[in-house]
C-alpha cells in the first residue's frame, strides 16, 4: 500500500472536482486528507486566488461548470462564493479527516447550492458526522488547522487541490493523469529534460508595483 497525502480547502472548486477524480487512482494508493487554509497558502506565496481576480472569477466559475458537466460530475456554485471555510476545515479536522467525512462535506457544499455562511448548514453536517458543533472552536481544532497549513508551505505546497505522493507533488484536479502515469513510471520525472526544468534559470523578473 502507497500512501499518498492530499491537500484541499472547500472553497475550491477544483478541490471538490480533484476529489471525485481520486477515484482513478489504483486503489493500492492510500490517501491520507489533508485539510489547510488556502487563503494561508497564498498569504504565504504572495500569490492572488482565482476568486480575487474578477475575469478569472468568471472563468473559473464556467470552466468548472462545463468540466463537470463534460465529466458527468453533480456540481452547483454555492450561494456565495469566496465565502469563509475554516468551519467546514474544522468539522474535516474534528472528524478525524475520514474519507466519508471529506466527501459529505463537499458534498454540501459543492452540489446543492446552498449557502456556507448559513450556521444551520455547519450544525447539520456536524450532527450528522457525530459532532458536537462546539468541537469547532476548540482551540486544539484550531490549531490543528494552523498546524497542518505550516507544514503543508513547508512541504512546498502553494494551491489546491494537491497531491503529495513520496518527495513529488501534484497540483490541480487536472494533474489526475500525470500522476497516473508517475504511479506506473516514477521513472518520468527523471528524464534529462524533467531534471533540466528544475534548474531552467529566470529569465526576467516581473517588478511590483
Amino acid at each position: 500500500m502507497q500512501q499518498a497525502d492530499w491537500y484541499f480547502d472547500f472553497i475550491s472548486p477544483y478541490a471538490y472536482l480533484g476529489l471525485v477524480r481520486l477515484g482513478e487512482l489504483p486503489p493500492e494508493v492510500a490517501i491520507c486528507y489533508r485539510p489547510v487554509l488556502f487563503a494561508g497558502l497564498l498569504n504565504h506565496w504572495e500569490q492572488k486566488g482565482p476568486a480575487e481576480i474578477p475575469p478569472k472569477r468568471a472563468w473559473t466559475y464556467r470552466s468548472c461548470t462545463w468540466w463537470a458537466a463534460r465529466q458527468g460530475i453533480p456540481f452547483r456554485l454555492p450561494a456565495a462564493h469566496p465565502f469563509n471555510s475554516l468551519p467546514y476545515l474544522r468539522l474535516a479536522i474534528a472528524a478525524g479527516c475520514s474519507t466519508a467525512a471529506v466527501r459529505r462535506i463537499f458534498d454540501a457544499l459543492w452540489t446543492t447550492g446552498a449557502d456556507p455562511a448559513d450556521a444551520r448548514l455547519v450544525a447539520e453536517l456536524a450532527r450528522s458526522l457525530a459532532i458536537d458543533p462546539a468541537e469547532l472552536s476548540r482551540q486544539e481544532v484550531k490549531d490543528a488547522l494552523r498546524s497542518a497549513t505550516d507544514r503543508a508551505i513547508a512541504r512546498g505546497v502553494f494551491g489546491v487541490p494537491t497531491l503529495a505522493v513520496g518527495d513529488e507533488l501534484f497540483w490541480g484536479a487536472d494533474s489526475t493523469d500525470f500522476v497516473k502515469d508517475y504511479l506506473v513510471d516514477p521513472g518520468i520525472l527523471g528524464s534529462t529534460e524533467m531534471q533540466r526544468l528544475t534548474t531552467l534559470p529566470v529569465g526576467v523578473s516581473r517588478i511590483p508595483g
